[in-house]
C-alpha cells in the first residue's frame, strides 16, 4: 500500500520544543488521517534541528466507501415528499426503497452507497490545516508563509506514493526534494520514498532519528575520555539538549587552560555547560580534570583541531569572566550584601527577598528547638545569610550557583562550617531523587525556607491549580514532608504553619490557610507515601483524627495496614461498618446524635454486657498505647472485640419496640464506632487489605 511522507526544511528549531514538537506531528497526522478513514499500518515521526518529519505506511488509496440508510416519508404520503426525498438522495425511482413497518407507521427506507474520495484528493486539505493548527510553545508569522511556525521554513517535501502532495504553502517550495547538512551537503537532492529519503539523508550527514544521535554522542563521550583515561560527567539534560542541536555529532577533546583550575569545579562546570554545552570530565577519583568534551556539527579537514583551538580560545574568555566575578565578589562580605536584597522582590504582596529573610531569620530560630543538635543562634545566622549570593556577580551570571557560591563565600568570610553548608543545601531537596538535608542546621534553614514560602502563598491565596504550580508550592512540601521524615523530626504540621504565620505581619485569614495547608500536605503526603506502598486511604483514616506529626503519623498509618490484613482486622472492619451504618442510618432518620454512654442498668443480655466491658477494657489499652505511640498494641487491643461483637449481633435485636431499649443499644453501637475511631476514622478505610 502507499506511504506518506512529510519533511518540513526549516532554519534551526530549538532544542528544547523538539522533542514535544515530533510527538504533537504523528499524534495530529494519525488523528486527522483517522478521522478521515484513512488508519496507516506504521507511523513514525523524527525531528533535527533543521526538519520534523512524519512517515506513514500502508495508506489506503482512497476512504472506504460508506453504507448510509435514510428514512423517507411515510407510505401514502403526497407526492411532492416522496419526489422530494427520492431526488435529494439520488434515488432512481421507489423500487431501490424498502417498505418498513416501525411501529408508528410504514415508511419508505433507502440504503445509499457513498464512494469514499481518494486520499490525493484529501492529503492537500488535511496537510494545510494539521500545519496552520500546529502547537508551537511560541510561534511568528512570515511574509512568505501562510502559517505560524517557529522559524522560518525554507521547503517542504510532501510524498504520497511517490507524487508531489501540492500543498499551499504560500511562497515556500513544495517539492518532492530536500537537503543535507547545512554545511557538508548542501545542495538539493529528489526523494523518492522513505527508504531513499533516509538512505540519502545518512549520505548527506544528516541522522534523522534523534536516538540514533543521541546514542551516538553517549558512546563517542565515554571513547574519548577513555582514550585520555578520564570519564565524562553523567548529564542526561546536556545530552538531550546538544542532540537538538547536531545533525551530524562529531565529538572532540579540549583542555582548560591550567591558570583556571582553582576556580571552584562547581564554577568551571557552570560556566563549560551553561554557555558552550561542554561535557566536563572527571578522574578516577571523582575530581574535576583539566579536560572537556564537546560536540560539533561539521567535519574539518585538520581533524578538528582547528574546531577545538576555537573552542579554548572561546572558554578561556569565558573563565575570564568568571575569575573577574570570583575575586571580585570575595571583597565584599556576604553579610554586607543583606541590604541590596531589598531591592529584590519576592513577591509584590509578600515584600522584598530581604522581607523573606527576616522572616526566616525568626522561624529558623524557633525551628531549633524541634530539631536535635540544633544551636539557635547558628540558626539565625544561617538563614540571615542564606539568600545574601544572590546579589553576587556570579549567582547573577550562572543562577544556578546560588548556595553553592554562598557556601563559598560565608568559608572566605571566616562563618562556622555548619552556616556554610546550610547556605548551600537550604534548596535542598529540588527533586524527588535529591538529597534532603540532614546536618541540623541545615534542616531548620531548609525547612524555614520553605515554610516561609507556603505560608506566605496559602495566605494570600496564590495555591496550586490543576497543573498549574507556578511557585514550585508541591516541591516545596514535598521537601517538607521528605526532610522532616527522613529525619525523624518531632514536630507537628499545624505548629510549623503557626510558626510561619506569625512572621506574615498584616495578612489575615491565617486559620483559613492553615486549613487549606493541612489539606494540601495530607494530598502531598498520599503521593510520598504511595511509592512506601503506605495507602491512601489509610492515610486519611489517620489524618482526619488531627495527628499532624508525619512521624507518628506514617507508623499509624502502617501498624493500621498491618491490623486489616489479618483476618481479624478484616472482620473487625466489616462489624465497624455494620456497627456505623445501623447508627448513622438511625441519627439520620430521626435528628439524633447517639453521642451519650450507654446506660449500664439498660443491658439486658448478656451480650450486651459483655460488649460493653469489653469496650471499656479496649478503649483503656488503646488509650494506653496511644500515649506511648505502641500503634500495633492499639490496633491489638481492638482485635479483643472481635468475639464479643460477633456474639451481640447474633444474638441482640438493636430495633426493638421499646424506644428506651433501642435508644440504649444504639449507643452501644456508637460505642463501637467512637472506640474504633480513636485509633483510626475506620470509616475512611476502602478495604481491608490489599493496595
Amino acid at each position: 500500500m502507499p506511504e506518506l511522507l512529510i519533511e518540513i526544511l526549516t532554519e534551526e528549531i530549538p532544542a528544547r520544543m523538539q522533542g514535544r514538537a515530533s510527538l504533537d506531528f504523528a499524534r495530529l497526522a494519525q488523528e486527522r488521517l483517522g478521522k478521515s478513514g484513512l488508519v496507516p499500518r506504521e507511523t513514525r515521526s523524527f525531528v533535527t534541528p533543521r526538519r520534523l518529519t512524519f512517515w506513514a505506511e500502508g495508506v489506503s488509496e482512497a476512504q472506504p466507501s460508506l453504507l448510509e440508510e435514510r428514512r423517507g416519508p411515510r407510505v401514502g404520503a403526497p407526492e411532492a415528499a416522496i419526489q422530494g426525498f427520492l431526488k435529494s438522495n439520488g434515488i432512481a425511482s421507489l423500487q431501490d426503497c424498502e417498505e418498513r413497518d416501525t411501529g408508528k407507521g410504514i415508511f419508505y427506507f433507502a440504503q445509499i452507497r457513498r464512494d469514499g474520495c481518494s486520499t490525493s484528493s484529501i492529503l492537500p486539505g488535511l496537510l494545510s490545516s494539521l500545519l496552520a493548527d500546529f502547537p508551537w510553545p511560541r510561534s511568528m508569522r512570515f511574509p512568505t508563509m501562510p502559517v505560524r511556525w517557529v522559524r522560518p521554513i525554507t521547503s517542504v517535501l510532501a510524498l504520497f506514493d511517490g507524487a508531489v502532495i501540492p500543498i499551499n504553502m504560500g511562497a515556500i517550495s513544495v517539492a518532492n526534494e530536500t537537503r543535507g547538512h547545512r554545511f557538508l551537503a548542501p545542495e538539493k537532492f529528489i526523494v523518492e520514498g522513505f527508504a531513499d529519503y533516509h538512505r540519502k539523508l545518512r549520505e548527506a550527514y544528516v541522522v534523522l532519528d534523534a536516538r540514533d544521535r543521541r546514542q551516538t554522542i553517549g558512546r563517542a563521550l565515554d571513547e574519548c575520555a577513555a582514550k585520555i583515561d578520564l570519564a565524562p560527567k553523567d548529564d542526561p539534560a546536556l545530552l538531550d539538549e546538544v542532540t537538538g542541536l547536531v545533525e551530524w555529532p562529531v565529538v572532540l577533546t579540549g583542555a582548560i587552560d591550567p591558570n583556571f583550575m582553582d576556580l571552584p569545579p562547581e564554577v568551571l562546570t557552570a560556566s563549560m555547560r551553561s554557555h558552550q554545552k561542554y561535557f566536563s570530565c572527571r578522574r578516577r577519583d571523582g575530581t574535576l580534570a583539566p579536560r572537556f568534551l564537546f560536540v560539533a556539527n561539521n567535519l574539518a579537514d585538520d581533524g578538528g583541531a582547528g574546531i577545538v583551538a576555537g573552542n579554548e580560545r572561546v572558554l578561556r574568555a569565558r573563565l575570564s569572566d568568571a575569575r573577574f566575578f570570583w575575586d571580585q565578589d570575595r571583597k565584599a562580605s556576604l553579610a554586607s550584601r543583606l541590604p541590596k536584597l531589598s531591592e529584590r522582590v519576592f513577591h509584590a504582596r509578600l515584600g522584598s527577598m530581604l522581607d523573606k529573610v527576616g522572616r526566616m531569620v525568626v522561624l529558623a530560630e524557633a525551628l531549633a528547638a524541634h530539631v536535635p543538635g540544633a544551636e539557635a543562634r547558628t540558626a539565625r545566622r544561617a538563614a540571615e545569610l542564606c539568600k545574601a549570593d544572590l546579589s553576587t556577580g556570579m549567582v547573577g551570571e550562572f543562577p544556578e550557583l546560588q548556595g553553592v557560591m554562598g557556601r563559598y563565600y560565608a568559608a572566605h568570610d571566616g562563618e562556622g562550617s555548619a552556616v556554610a553548608a546550610a547556605i548551600a543545601e537550604h534548596y535542598s531537596p529540588v527533586g524527588p531523587n535529591d538529597r534532603c538535608p540532614t546536618a541540623p542546621i541545615s534542616i531548620t534553614t531548609a525547612l524555614a525556607d520553605k515554610i516561609d514560602t507556603l505560608v506566605g502563598f496559602f495566605a494570600i491565596g496564590e495555591t496550586p491549580t490543576g497543573s498549574k504550580d507556578p511557585y514550585a508550592l508541591r516541591r516545596a512540601a514535598l521537601g517538607v514532608i521528605r526532610t522532616i521524615l527522613e529525619n525523624d523530626l518531632r514536630i507537628g504540621l499545624k505548629d510549623l504553619f503557626n510558626l510561619g504565620c506569625a512572621g506574615h505581619q498584616g495578612l489575615t485569614e491565617a486559620d483559613g490557610a492553615i486549613r487549606d495547608l493541612l489539606e494540601f500536605f495530607e494530598d502531598r503526603l498520599k503521593v510520598h507515601l504511595r511509592e512506601r506502598g503506605v495507602r491512601h486511604d489509610l492515610v486519611a483514616a489517620v489524618f482526619v483524627l488531627g495527628e499532624d506529626d508525619l512521624f507518628r503519623l506514617v507508623r499509624r498509618a502502617e501498624a493500621l495496614d498491618d491490623f486489616l490484613r489479618t483476618e481479624a482486622g478484616a472482620n473487625l472492619l466489616t462489624a465497624y461498618r455494620r456497627a456505623s451504618n445501623i447508627v448513622g442510618i438511625e441519627e439520620k432518620v430521626h435528628g439524633v446524635a447517639y453521642v451519650a454512654a450507654p446506660e449500664r442498668a439498660r443491658l439486658e443480655q448478656g451480650e450486651e454486657r459483655a460488649l460493653m466491658a469489653r469496650l471499656d477494657e479496649a478503649a483503656d489499652r488503646s488509650a494506653d498505647r496511644l500515649a506511648k505511640e505502641d500503634f500495633s498494641g492499639a490496633m491489638t487491643a481492638l482485635a479483643a472485640l472481635r468475639r464479643p461483637i460477633d456474639d451481640f449481633f447474633a444474638h441482640v435485636t438493636v430495633n426493638v419496640a421499646n424506644p428506651e431499649l433501642r435508644a440504649n443499644r444504639l449507643r452501644l453501637l456508637a460505642r463501637i464506632r467512637n472506640t474504633f475511631d480513636c485509633v483510626a476514622d475506620f470509616s475512611k478505610v476502602e478495604s481491608a487489605g490489599g493496595k
